[in-house]
């Protein structure tokens, strides 16, 4: 693997062109810093040659308090540097940090079945962070370093070209051997980084389902992976370290043939009566700087073990596209909806069909009851509605219109699912109902919530809507958290709206408020009610009983439950929550 700088700069180019000027004042600077610091031996030099001449006292201390501004004016351009260096750089990898997120938020559900949100956050904030400390000290060391190697060449030409010559030629070797070295680590960084990333996923994996663990025994096993996935990082870490310690051997060995060199070149010089003592000054002085470009550039080359690897996957990662897609389609404009499923299949991995040519049409402002026991099918219809998958084969249609030829944001605004699972976030309650949406007013908010029977709720926040929720509703009980998921809806106003079991777990006295909810909900809306219960069901006009992704029954509420030789009716007898567990 050979990765070049324009790799490197990819991932950033977009988010550094806004900060050209601070940019171009970081060149500036350095340019500034660097002259300051070859100069600066040239006063001393002056000082030395003018003292053993026998220089007035007046005239060597004006030299010497020269030195001192300059050495003082360039600690301070230093300074400058410093901070507008890192300023550029986390400024841009923070940009960066968003547009992975949002990257990220964007891909299919199929991608997030195979990514962990471990492995994800390792690459969004770890890998970026190993970025930003990279371009900050590039933009201080490598650059930098750089230009102060070409301008002590320059300034050895000057003072005599067979100094100039030889250190050009040594430099130029040293710097060949380097660039030739610089990549050798990075497989293993690379490894390392993955790695990194399983174990982040594993831990976060076994935090989430600390209850099951613990009380399925299963401690052991969790100690014994995490040992498993240590060891796989520390093996990485061990041959990248070796390969490092390769570079690092190799350039104290140039150093030493450099510092060599500059001994025998400056005596011979001297003792040939080419130069002076000041220049031999000089000549020493040089040689010594000379040690922190190449000493700053490998460091860097080692930054490059790391950084080659956490780019490589991050561009990796980036290259993810999205397959359901459509930014340029037809707007979702009548309300209610007209959902209509024609022949749909559908599976998850290609093979095993979840859905199995499924049609049926649901009139806008009709209720839909789809029952069937767990695995045939009934989310994942919610799933292609929301298409967070696309069929494999056969049509949905809203209003008439293939949802494929429907602008995606605009599909997704017009459906709203509520779950038994509510998800709430460690946000305000205004944030937590609005998704930051600031068009939707706080008196609004205020009505949907009393209309939902949460008015005395709200008003025993001590901080009304800017009250902040604990993450995972645990500040809430699990009624109150279903409401707020039917606040949300409310203030969404979708045209179709999906009930998947949302009743399920609450205790009769909250069930009763929740039953009322959903009658005002239902009101001039499509909706799909997935549900185990009688009482729910009841609303429906029609009904769609699911078997192994087969349509077992689909008809009139009234007619199949009429029916006595109809499965509906045969549930209805026998108990529909026991039958369909």
């Amino acid at each position: 693997m050979n990765l070049s700088f324009s790799a490197y700069y990819h991932l950033l180019a977009s988010h550094i062109r806004p900060q050209r000027g601070r940019f171009f004042l970081l060149a500036a600077l350095l340019f500034g810093s660097i002259g300051l610091r070859i100069f600066a031996p040239q006063i001393m030099r002056q000082f030395i040659d003018s003292a053993l001449a026998g220089a007035a006292l007046q005239t060597l201390t004006w030299t010497a308090l020269a030195f001192i501004g300059i050495a003082l004016t360039q600690q301070v351009v230093a300074i400058g540097v410093t901070w507008l260096g890192e300023n550029v750089a986390w400024t841009a990898t923070n940009a960066l940090r968003a547009e992975l997120a949002e990257h990220a938020l964007h891909l299919d559900m199929k991608f997030h079945n195979d990514h962990t949100p471990g492995e994800l956050i390792e690459r969004i904030d770890g890998d970026v962070t190993e970025l930003a400390t990279f371009f900050s000290q590039f933009a201080l060391n490598l650059i930098a370093n750089g230009f102060l190697l070409v301008g002590i060449l320059i300034a050895l030409f000057i003072e005599d070209w067979r100094a100039g010559l030889a250190f050009t030629v040594y430099s130029f070797l040293t710097i060949f051997i380097l660039g030739k070295m610089k990549d050798i680590a990075v497989p293993h960084q690379k490894a390392r980084r993955e790695a990194e990333a399983q174990y982040y996923g594993f831990i976060e994996e076994q935090l989430s389902g600390t209850e099951d663990i613990r009380s399925s025994g299963a401690v052991g096993f969790s100690i014994r992976e995490l040992f498993r996935h240590q060891g796989e990082i520390l093996k990485h870490n061990r041959k990248s370290h070796f390969k490092r310690w390769i570079i690092e051997n190799a350039m104290g060995l140039a150093l030493t043939l450099g510092t060599l060199l500059s001994i025998v070149n400056g005596y011979w010089l001297f003792t040939t009566g080419v130069i002076t003592i000041g220049t031999v000054y000089l000549f020493v002085h040089y040689i010594n700087l000379l040690e922190e470009p190449f000493w700053a550039m490998t460091h860097e080359i080692e930054s490059f073990q790391t950084i080659g690897a956490c780019v490589e996957r991050l561009t990796e990662f980036k290259a993810f596209k999205r397959e359901v897609r459509n930014e340029a389609g037809l707007d979702v404009e009548s309300h209610p909806i007209q959902l209509t499923f024609s022949d749909v299949t559908f599976s998850y991995n290609g093979d095993d069909a979840v859905l199995t040519r499924l049609s049926f049409d649901l009139q806008s402002g009709s209720v839909l009851g789809l029952l069937g026991r767990t695995g045939s099918g009934k989310t994942t219809i919610g799933r292609l509605i929301f298409r967070l998958y696309d069929v494999n084969d056969g049509q949905i249609k809203m209003n008439g219109t293939h949802i494929n030829n429907l602008h995606l944001d605009s599909l997704r605004r017009n459906v709203a699912i509520v779950t038994q699972d509510v998800q709430l976030f460690k946000a305000s309650i205004r944030e937590n109902l609005t998704f930051f949406d600031r068009t939707i007013s706080d008196e609004k908010i205020i009505s949907t919530l009393e209309e939902l029977e949460l008015g005395d709720w709200y008003a025993s926040l001590p901080q009304g809507l800017d009250s902040v929720l604990e993450t995972g509703s645990r500040s809430l009980s699990a009624g109150e958290a279903q409401l707020l998921a039917f606040t949300r809806v409310f203030l969404k106003n979708p045209g179709l709206v999906i009930l998947d079991e949302a009743s399920s777990r609450l205790d009769p006295a909250t069930e009763v408020k929740l039953e009322r909810a959903i009658d005002k909900l239902l009101k001039n809306r499509t909706a799909i009610i997935i549900a185990h219960k009688l009482d729910t069901i009841q609303r429906a006009d029609d009904i769609l009983i699911l078997e192994r992704g087969n349509v077992l029954e689909y008809g009139n509420r009234k007619q199949l439950a009429s029916d006595s030789t109809s499965r509906f009716h045969q549930l209805l007898q026998t108990g529909m929550e026991e039958v369909l567990a």
